[in-house]
């Protein structure tokens, strides 16, 4: 059986976000450092200022994160879990329908693609 619970990662730009720290995540990505965000626990954390742009972020859960004005349209978010975060302004990956994201948003159920 296969653990499906968000993961606490050692993975230094993980713990980053976890900080809080999101402009100096940016900054070292976007100077070449990697991150495995796959599976990560992001609840209630605040990610208004993250740049999505290529993050793997399959079954990832966002419960209560504030996601406000994000642009995850080159991200992937396949599995993932958006259950009461706030999501205004928000940009989402055109093969996830509005109603995937609706029913993730209310229902905590995991976004399936197209």
């Amino acid at each position: 059986m296969t653990d499906n619970r968000p993961q606490f990662t050692d993975d230094p730009m993980y713990r980053l976000l976890r900080e809080g720290a999101v402009e100096e995540f940016n900054t070292r990505r976007s100077a070449g450092e990697t991150c495995e965000l796959v599976g990560c626990d992001f609840r209630t954390l605040d990610l208004r200022k993250l740049d999505a742009n290529g993050l793997d972020l399959r079954d990832c859960y966002f419960r209560q994160a504030d996601l406000r004005g994000v642009d995850f349209s080159q991200a992937n978010l396949e599995g993932a879990s958006i259950n009461a975060a706030k999501i205004s302004g928000a940009y989402f990956p055109k093969a996830l329908s509005a109603e995937e994201i609706t029913l993730s948003l209310t229902h905590c159920t995991r976004m399936r693609y197209r």
